[in-house]
């Protein structure tokens, strides 16, 4: 599986998307930028550091952004992606001012704006010096960018732009192999990998170079976990520009929610499966008998929301949800009385969201839906504003036209008595997975 940039980075019209970092910049920036122009976008792109004059072949047309307006319209009807820079000379292609883009942006009929602001002089990884980077305030999406590429590799001016702040702040050995964990602490910090970031815009951190499968996948999805400690980054894509769907998995925070508990030794293991596949947060919602659960699951750092009644499914789902934080993308919904939730079942439910699958996400086993069930966020208003006496069948149908079935193999997602007449009175038949 795989999947194309804009549906990586949740591009909408409108949107001014800096690319900052090192490993990649100008590859995912032309990249996507193709990509858009092939679905009928009118794409600007511009730069706010020097280019070469090399570089304005990656380009379908490029011209200067002091050119009238009605002109680069005209050449966004014929190219679709069209280069703006400031003028050319001496071998290198000046940037135009800062102050220009708000202006251009009001002038022509274009439907994104990418930047290059930042600059790496070809490395894999860096921080940034004091004038670095240069990220336009009407920036609404900014994607730091790391190179895998760079694991292993000393940590030197060779390799690594600019690394002494990074020793500097976290005593890293100058010579030193790269570790995994460096790019996750220089992504998620305020004064190196998110310097300059405009308070109100998105970030979806790019780990380039990560392959398909294997060892150093797993690493790659580590340092995305460890990146979104930082509640800065909303996101991180893992991928290769080069590849023809450049963006394999995108990682984002999935909490984890237990209802209809009243066992406190089947709730306690279903949280430590959650607790073992890193969701976070993890919250139950057991009626009654919340303080005999919370007590239970104390020593686990799980947290108890009361407002659930006890065997109604959507207001104890109502009160989990309001319990998760505002940067929670998803939740991972499982039933009180689950005994047998397996790992496996939870890995491909998060691996099938991660890959852009869908954002409701249910379990199939030969043809009968069960749990735990994934639900994205931009659902979670409708289900909050459902009446009390509304039935889960209903919830169900009322957005039947997104749920997407994921096969396992066992029959452990059945195991809750009510889960057949919940599911099978269903008129529309699974979804399955797109491949």
């Amino acid at each position: 599986f795989g999947m194309k940039l804009q549906q990586a980075f949740h591009l909408v019209r409108g949107d001014v998307v800096s690319f900052i970092g090192a490993g990649g910049k100008t590859s995912l920036l032309v990249g996507l930028g193709y990509e858009l122009a092939e679905s009928g976008w009118r794409v600007l792109a511009t730069a706010t550091t020097a280019l070469s004059i090399d570089q304005l072949d990656l380009f379908p047309h490029a011209m200067s952004i002091h050119a009238p307006a009605a002109a680069i319209s005209d050449a966004l009807s014929q190219h679709h992606f069209v280069l703006l820079y400031g003028q050319i000379g001496r071998g290198r292609v000046d940037v135009p001012a800062l102050s220009w883009l708000p202006r251009l942006l009001d002038a022509v009929d274009s439907d994104v704006l990418l930047v290059e602001a930042d600059t790496a002089a070809g490395r894999l990884f860096k921080a940034p010096r004091d004038d670095e980077p240069r990220i336009p305030l009407g920036t609404s999406l900014v994607v730091p960018v790391a190179s895998l590429g760079v694991l292993g590799r000393p940590l030197d001016e060779h390799h690594v732009y600019n690394p002494q702040p990074m020793m500097d702040k976290y005593g890293f050995a100058a010579g030193s192999s790269v570790m995994s964990p460096w790019l996750a602490q220089v992504l998620r910090d305020e004064e190196l990998g998110l310097k300059g970031t405009p308070a109100g815009a998105r970030v979806t951190a790019f780990l380039n170079q990560a392959p398909a499968r294997g060892w150093l996948r797993g690493r790659a999805r580590m340092i995305a976990r460890l990146a979104l400690q930082s509640k800065r980054i909303d996101a991180v894509a893992l991928g290769s520009v080069r590849a023809a769907e450049p963006v394999y998995e995108v990682q984002r925070r999935v909490g984890a929610l237990t209802l209809l508990g009243r066992d406190k030794t089947a709730i306690a293991g279903i949280s430590e499966q959650f607790i073992r596949s890193r969701l976070k947060p993890i919250c139950a919602v057991a009626g009654r008998w919340s303080d005999e659960v919370e007590a239970a699951l104390g020593p686990l750092g799980v947290e108890v929301a009361r407002g659930g009644q006890d065997d109604d499914l959507l207001s104890s789902l109502q009160a989990g949800l309001r319990a998760m934080p505002d940067d929670t993308a998803a939740v991972l919904i499982a039933l009180g009385d689950q005994p047998r939730l397996q790992p496996k079942v939870i890995y491909k439910l998060l691996s099938a969201y991660a890959g852009g699958q869908g954002d409701w996400l249910m379990p199939s086993y030969q043809g009968r839906r069960g749990w735990p069930i994934l639900i994205g966020r931009r659902y979670w208003p409708d289900i909050l504003k459902m009446p009390r006496w509304t039935a889960w069948r209903d919830v169900m149908r009322a957005h039947e036209d997104r749920i997407i079935d994921v096969a396992v193999d066992t029959d452990s997602v059945l195991d809750h008595a009510g889960t057949s007449a919940a599911f099978h009175s269903l008129s529309a038949p699974p979804r399955q997975p797109e491949k």
